[in-house]
């Protein structure tokens, strides 16, 4: 016979959201019914918990602009009654990442919470969880993570909720470190890099720019389709600016996000250019470093990962050009979907392509004559 798990008086769960769904037991789900404007109903092996006050649902986006505006709940809340939630899987700075069940279908839930100690980190997080949600509701497209529906919540310190599709594959770097260095066959390094290239080519087409692409936010479906995640510090390119009090991810991060310098949809392809660096190794970028001084030496030595011996000339080429220290020199990302898809081709009609000295030639003159094309379309832009 199971034993119940210890019910938490409401203080406590007021203060540790996550209490309500770590008891340790083999059947760690709790449902939530309903909520008003003041209480919250929780549903725990069984049993129905009443939290009186200091919830306050009040916040609901109601623009894919990222306004927040009181009122109109309804067209973009979650059915809380539909809601199971159960192990975490994941967690970051501030959140904690859980497996669940929301309208019978499998969903990750993405659990936010504000500091309290900090007003404007508060701030800064709730403006992360608008952006992230804004962006997730205009974007439709087979590699980019698909979201099911998000509510907003406050209570002494707020905890918000976003609740998208759950694919099983884990993260791209959970897969990569499970593999031996350097043993991932070309086809699917092609096939992975393409989903990729594919996704980041639509989200720029919609004026959005991730800046925070990692092989962390890139998560494994079936047949190893990737999907682009985690849309916390995406913007919008007319909107950017500065990347002024930016929290990214130093070892993926461009030197000009750095130096906290203007930026633009390049800095995506910058840290692409890891990516594809981990898909060819199976290894984290700068290993050997701490964060803070990978970032020094990207910014001051102009360091890079080092190419394997065994890296394809063609891949050489291309994650070159994607992790130059000139913006301007980097490609875009329909260039970039071009190359891999003649890549592809290529290797289809001949295993050994990547592995003929006549072939660089052939990948250099490809590259030239797609810019010498493009450059001209990009001045009348």
């Amino acid at each position: 016979m199971l034993t119940r798990p210890r019910l938490y008086p409401q203080a406590q769960i007021l203060a540790r959201y996550e209490c309500m769904f770590e008891a340790k037991s083999a059947y760690k789900t709790a449902t939530f019914l309903d909520c008003s404007s003041d209480d919250l109903n929780l549903l725990i092996w069984g049993i129905k918990i009443h939290v009186r006050g200091d919830f306050v649902w009040s916040k609901y986006l109601v623009s894919s602009g990222a306004a927040i505006k009181g009122g109109g709940e309804e067209a973009w809340s979650a059915d809380m009654s539909q809601l199971l939630i159960g192990n975490k899987f994941a967690s970051g700075r501030h959140s904690r990442i859980y497996r669940g069940v929301y309208k019978k279908r499998d969903v990750a839930i993405k659990l936010i919470s504000q500091p309290e100690e900090d007003r404007d980190l508060a701030d800064l997080v709730e403006k992360q969880f608008t952006s992230e949600v804004a962006s997730l509701f205009r974007l439709h497209h087979p590699n980019i993570i698909t979201i099911m529906q998000f509510v907003a919540a406050c209570k002494k310190n707020p905890v918000f909720c976003i609740i998208t599709e759950y694919l099983a594959g884990g993260s791209l770097r959970k897969y990569l470190h499970q593999q031996e260095p350097y043993s991932l066959p070309l086809n699917i390094v092609l096939k992975l890099a393409l989903d990729i290239a594919h996704g980041m080519q639509y989200l720029h087409s919609q004026g959005i720019l991730h800046r925070d692409l990692k092989s962390e936010n890139l998560l494994l479906g079936e047949d190893m389709h990737v999907k682009i995640a985690d849309f916390g510090i995406s913007c919008l390119e007319s909107q950017c600016g500065s990347a002024k009090g930016f929290t990214g991810t130093y070892r993926w991060m461009a030197p000009e996000m750095i130096k906290e310098k203007r930026h633009t949809k390049k800095v995506d392809v910058y840290s692409f250019g890891i990516v594809l660096w981990e898909l060819l190794t199976a290894l984290t970028p700068f290993d050997n470093m701490t964060p803070e001084q990978a970032a020094f030496a990207v910014c001051h030595k102009n360091a890079r990962p080092p190419l394997p011996s065994s890296c394809p000339v063609a891949f050489g080429h291309l994650i070159n050009r994607c992790w130059s220290s000139n913006p301007n020199k980097r490609p875009h990302f329909k260039e970039i979907v071009s190359i891999l898809d003649s890549y592809a081709a290529s290797l289809e009609q001949d295993p050994e392509f990547f592995f003929r000295p006549s072939n660089l030639l052939m990948v250099v003159l490809f590259c030239d004559a797609y810019r010498s094309v493009l450059m001209p379309v990009n001045r009348l832009l």
